[in-house]
């Protein structure tokens, strides 16, 4: 189990092998989010109201043993941050509305990406700039992933389907040559 602070609070989460994801407590980001006296009840209400709208994030919520606050082993909802990122939508707090702002913010521009493509690639172009990486890097790097990708698509073009073909490939290719 690891714990994650936000504005201080302990959020406990746990990283699944299995499901190569994180999952984390419901409970500690209501208490965060609504500074609530009892999460465990805010929790209860918010899950029965979503179910009674039909809302699926909550039926496909999953429950972990966790560490609770009298240091004994409790199941406890948790959720993914997909997940997360849903049900804090539902949560009426001013500590949950930059949250909210923020996945308003993706969406559009996911939609605009969706309607332009060439505009994940200006914002992925962006994101490297803002994380330091040279001029020289970002261009080797997007590259090096249109390589990947015209790869990928002739070996499926002649019949490579399965994940561990696609792992023997560059074998068979450093040993013989092109296939």
């Amino acid at each position: 189990m690891d714990i994650k602070l936000f504005e201080s609070k302990r959020i406990r989460s746990e990283w699944s092998e299995t499901d190569q994801k994180w999952y984390f407590s419901i409970v500690d980001v209501i208490g965060t989010l609504t500074d609530s006296g009892n999460p465990q009840v805010y929790w209860r209400v918010l899950k029965k109201r979503l179910s009674d709208e039909g809302n699926q994030t909550v039926t496909n919520c999953n429950g972990l043993k966790m560490v609770a606050a009298d240091g004994k082993m409790r199941m406890t909802d948790v959720a993914d941050t997909e997940q997360l990122l849903r049900l804090i939508q539902s949560i009426p707090s001013p500590k949950a509305e930059p949250f909210k702002m923020w996945l308003a913010k993706v969406g559009y521009e996911r939609m605009q990406e969706i309607s332009d493509p060439e505009q994940s690639l200006d914002r992925a172009r962006e994101n490297w700039q803002k994380a330091g990486r040279t001029e020289k890097w970002i261009q080797q790097r997007m590259s090096g992933q249109e390589t990947r990708n015209k790869l990928t698509d002739y070996w499926q073009e002649h019949g490579v389907q399965k994940g561990d073909e696609f792992v023997l490939l560059p074998i068979l290719f450093i040993r013989n040559g092109p296939v």
